[in-house]
């Protein structure tokens, strides 16, 4: 599968979220991510991964250290910038990594994206509203006062590319850049099965009725915590209709459309397509290689 965030990943090696004196051991060696309050990476000038160990940043294990996993026998952890005390020339966001950087660098940028951003926004107990205090390196968070525990949360959504056998639905949000288009996506709600979310929004957000749909396969989207599960459905030759809060445009695209976009033949104007990164962009070149 070619698109970012799934390649080279690391050994979590989840056996030592519980044993601090192993954590300890790797600190000094370790690899280190710093992520600055927005999610950008510290980076070098020429945006590489600034390369830092933990022996730079401080002689003993910080308490807020997230323990991303192995590589080898080295140690990674990912620990927000504001507490490492380094001054880096560059920041560089996750997408830009996932284009620049090698597959285990902006895999593991995407894992500590994903986590230190669950954690920043869950101070607090939801439950009781008590202060958390974090365990396990970084992946759980204890409320001392109702005992309650937390972890990371992942939304799960679905991203698929529906064709009524001859042509490929795709849509355009509002915000996007002009002539983007992509294929149409939606969170799926509780209490539903993963193929009712695919056919529940796709009409939802176009109106077309989906036949049947197939699993191909999934990409973690830390923007901040959403894991896309692709799909790819057969649908009746509907006429789109695009629902005014979801999308601003939907309609039909032809094989030779779709096959222009792919080669660049539309840069200057017509269609423009999902960033190579995304599972959007591989459902999409799938759908025309089939």
């Amino acid at each position: 599968m070619s698109f970012a965030f799934v390649g080279a990943p690391l050994d979590r090696a989840e056996h030592l979220r519980n044993s601090p004196s192993a954590l300890a051991a790797l600190w000094p060696q370790a690899r280190l991510l710093l992520l600055d309050a927005e999610g950008n990476a510290l980076a070098a000038a020429d945006e590489a991964l600034l390369t830092v160990e933990g022996a730079a940043v401080a002689p003993a294990l910080p308490e807020d250290a997230v323990f991303l996993g192995l590589h080898g026998e080295r140690g990674w952890f990912a620990l927000p910038a504001e507490q490492a005390g380094i001054d880096a020339p560059g920041r560089i966001n996750l997408r830009g990594a996932a284009a620049a950087w090698p597959l285990r660098e902006s895999t593991a940028f995407a894992q500590a994206r994903a986590v230190l951003h669950w954690r920043s926004r869950h101070r607090y107990c939801g439950a009781c509203g008590g202060p958390l205090a974090f365990a396990r390196a970084g992946w759980l968070g204890e409320c001392a006062r109702c005992n309650i525990e937390h972890y990371p949360r992942t939304d799960p959504a679905v991203i698929v590319s529906v064709s009524d056998g001859e042509r490929l639905l795709l849509g355009r949000e509002a915000s996007w850049p002009a002539r983007r288009w992509s294929v149409l996506a939606g969170f799926v709600e509780p209490g539903e099965t993963l193929e009712q979310t695919v056919m529940r929004e796709v009409f939802e957000e176009s109106q077309v009725r989906v036949r049947a749909c197939r699993y191909l396969g999934s990409q973690p989207w830390p923007f901040p915590s959403s894991l896309m599960l692709g799909f790819e459905a057969d649908a009746e030759p509907d006429d789109p209709v695009p629902n005014p809060d979801e999308l601003e445009d939907v309609r039909w695209f032809t094989r030779e459309e779709i096959g222009a976009a792919l080669r660049g033949e539309t840069e200057e104007e017509g269609v423009l397509l999902s960033a190579p990164v995304s599972i959007s962009r591989w459902l999409i070149e799938r759908w025309y290689r089939a």
